[in-house]
């Protein structure tokens, strides 16, 4: 074995994608990716790689300037550059989220407004569901959106927005009544809404304010916001799919790409790890030989590896199955499960085999060690995750009696 997860079945052409984003990651996001991140700086140039090697059209169909290619793909190539640095994953997955929805959901108007901007990355996608005082519970959005004759006004705020200040469209997810009597249930009654915006934080466009980033203990570098809206009126031709109260069908749709993706990056964050702590227990000696000639190292990068192979066999059978147009809902909360706790405890253990240098900011490990613990909650936690495997497992496997 040369590498870890590698990946049975793949075409000539997805191996040509998957060697040039490793390059790429290798030469111009690892040498750079700690330094910006102690700056909290956005990785402009590295993004501006990516949009030269096609990677915001990868997804994108061939119709509309895109690649046209699998979830898979995509998947193993955010897997190749959370392994040089989560943040930059983070940038991309927001964005394919929304084209994801655009293209499963959207009127052929917005796909063809908006996907061959977003191929060429010129329009940069964010999407909007959570709440300050929402967490998990989704139906409890209030947010609301009001018709005013052949519009709309928003009022409410959004939290945890990724790429909050450098998108320039985002899909928020508010309640909207209109057509819903009293009593429809919640996730009846929400609507997806278009949002265009100008860059930046401030107000971006008229009755919608980015009120700047959110300091956080890792996942630097990408900005993550709030969104306040108050009177922002969006035209009807803007509601995802023509027709209101299928926001929450249509989120929950993008959500399971993004688990796939939050899978892909605690593979690739693991990797990383396991990478790095291999690495210093070969240079590091204790008691006259490498530390990775005691048996307690060594079992520990037995675990490590077994748990790298673990969630990269169970992250790429998520992704396989989307791509086959079945439900995906429980191998998708599976690969996210397992890849996001199995990448805290790989992490932690590189962290133990450096010792008291992991705890150092010039080691990699230490920005790592930060970094992990956003898998446990991005895309749902640990719970939800329990939750969605829990019933669809029962739906499986009914009891008859």
């Amino acid at each position: 074995m040369a590498r870890l997860a590698q990946t049975a079945g793949l075409t000539d052409v997805q191996q040509e994608i998957l060697s040039t984003v490793r390059d790429f990651v290798d030469k111009e996001i690892i040498p750079v990716a700690t330094e910006l991140e102690h700056r909290d700086e956005y990785p402009q140039q590295i993004v501006d790689g990516l949009k030269e090697l096609g990677l915001f059209g990868l997804m994108i169909p061939e119709e509309y300037g895109g690649l046209g290619e699998s979830l898979l793909t995509y998947a193993l190539c955010v897997e190749e550059i959370a392994r040089g640095w989560m943040s930059v994953s983070g940038i991309i997955n927001t964005h394919f989220i929304v084209a994801y929805m655009l293209k499963q959901h959207g009127t052929q108007e917005q796909k063809d407004h908006f996907l061959p901007r977003m191929a060429a990355g010129e329009v940069r996608g964010a999407f909007s569901m959570s709440e300050p005082g929402l967490g998990s519970d989704v139906s409890a959005i209030t947010s609301k959106a009001v018709k005013d004759g052949d519009e709309y006004v928003l009022n409410g705020q959004k939290m945890w927005l990724t790429n909050g200040g450098t998108s320039t469209l985002v899909a928020v997810l508010v309640r909207s009544d209109e057509g819903h009597p009293e009593g429809t249930a919640p996730h009846k009654s929400m609507t997806t809404f278009l949002v265009e915006k100008e860059p930046g934080f401030g107000e971006v466009r008229p009755g919608l304010t980015i009120p700047g980033k959110i300091d956080k203990m890792g996942y630097k570098g990408v900005d993550t916001t709030e969104l306040i809206m108050d009177g922002l009126r969006i035209p009807a031709n803007r509601v995802l799919g023509g027709t209101t109260g299928r926001g929450f069908y249509q989120m929950m749709d993008g959500v399971e790409v993004g688990r796939v993706n939050v899978a892909a990056r605690g593979c690739g964050v693991a990797q990383r790890a396991f990478e790095l702590g291999v690495g210093y227990a070969q240079q590091r000696h204790t008691f006259g030989k490498p530390i990775a000639q005691h048996q307690a190292i060594q079992f520990k990068l037995a675990e490590m590896a077994t748990k790298v192979e673990a969630a990269h066999a169970m992250m790429v059978n998520a992704a396989r199955k989307k791509d086959s147009g079945e439900r995906n809902d429980l191998e998708a909360g599976m690969a996210k499960y397992l890849a996001s706790e199995y990448c805290k405890e790989v992490v932690e253990d590189a962290f133990r085999i450096h010792g008291g240098y992991g705890f150092s900011k010039e080691y990699e490990i230490e920005r790592l060690y930060r970094e992990a613990p956003m898998l446990l909650i991005g895309e749902g936690t640990a719970e939800i995750q329990k939750m969605i495997i829990g019933r669809r497992l029962l739906e499986e496997y009914r009891f008859q009696g």
